[in-house]
Parts: C-alpha cells; structure tokens; sequence
C-alpha cells in the first residue's frame, strides 16, 4: 500500500498535478453570501462555509447564532496562489462586505457576524495589515474600518444545508434580495476574475 502511494505522490510531483494551495479564513457577515462570492472566484479551488474564533467545540448553527459561542460565521477558502494572491482575495473581501460596521452586516447583528480576517500565518497578518492601510489610505469608505484581524485557531464546517446554499436556493426571499445584488456588484468589479464570464 506504501509503495502505491509513493508511486501516487511521485507521479503527481512530475506531471505537475501537485499544486501549493493555500487557506484563508474569513468572516464577513452571513456566510452563504461570501461562499457565494468566493466560488465564482478564479483561482479558487473550494469554499466551506463554518465558524471560527470561538471557544465551543464542535458548535451548531443555533449555538453559533445566539451569539454567546464567540464564533464568527465564516468561509474557509482554499486558494492556487498562483492564480490568485492572497492580497486579491482580501481586495474582493473588503469590497463585498461593510468593514466599517461592527458586529453587523445590514440587518444580520451580532458578533457572529463580524468583519474578520484569521490568519494562518505571519505573512498573511502582514498582507491583511497592509490591505487594512491601503483601504484607510485610498479612503475607500467614509467611515473607519473595525475588521478584527486575528489568529486562526480552529475552523468547524457548517452542516450540510449550509454548503453551496445560494446556488440550491436561489428563489429564496434571502437569496434573492440579498446575496444576488451582492454577487452583481462583485462580478461588476471583478469581472476579469470570474472562473466564468457573466
């Protein structure tokens, strides 16, 4: 079995099928509009919406939603750097959600809700530090950013009906007057970065 496996990782290594993913977590408001952002993303490989940044183990949605957790509702994204930086994805981060509102997201309230960016390492703090700056300089908002930037810890995925939920729920009074105009901004902005051009 081992040696089926190494034959597996070398085969993979020299056709080039093996590829430098990385991770991002984010929060920025209800997560089944930000997985809905980031699956139309190129160079992104996998969303999973979750919770993060709290100190219950194992925490359900209900549980979550209380807002007593300390978990973020969040989306893990698994990324090719080569095809998108880390940088871009904190730049459609910013311009998909209000930074500037604390523990809010229109009329979703509570900490569960708030803006947040857990690192997963050292350079990430410093690029979403730098993406804060930039953003502060540009003035790109009128009112001052709160997004919490932050170690990652722990992430846990939602349960099932959380998963691709715009796309299987489209006809929704949520989906439909919320997340669709949030996804013709984004493909507005970032149209050259779409996997598929709308």
């Amino acid at each position: 079995m081992k040696a089926i496996a190494l034959f597996l990782f070398i085969f993979i290594s020299l056709t080039g099928m093996a590829k430098n993913l990385e991770k991002a977590t984010l929060g920025g408001g209800c997560f089944w509009c930000t997985e809905a952002v980031y699956l139309e993303l190129k160079g992104v490989v996998d969303v999973k919406p979750g919770y993060s940044g709290g100190d219950v183990k194992n925490p359900s949605y209900k549980e979550v939603c209380t807002g007593t957790t300390g978990h973020a509702e969040v989306v893990q994204i698994t990324f090719d750097p080569e095809v998108v930086s880390y940088s871009e994805i904190l730049e459609v981060f910013f311009m998909t959600h209000d930074p500037t509102t604390l523990n809010r997201q229109g009329n979703d309230v509570g900490t569960q809700y708030r803006s947040v960016i857990f690192y997963h390492n050292e350079k990430q703090k410093e690029v979403a530090e730098k993406v804060i700056i930039l953003f502060k300089d540009e003035q790109v908002y009128d009112k001052p950013i709160v997004t919490e930037v932050a170690p990652f810890d722990t992430f846990y995925v939602a349960e099932d009906y959380h998963l691709n939920y715009y796309n299987r729920n489209k006809s929704q009074g949520y989906c439909q007057f919320i997340i669709t105009p949030k996804l013709e901004k984004f493909r507005k902005i970032f149209k050259d970065q779409l996997k598929n051009q709308h």
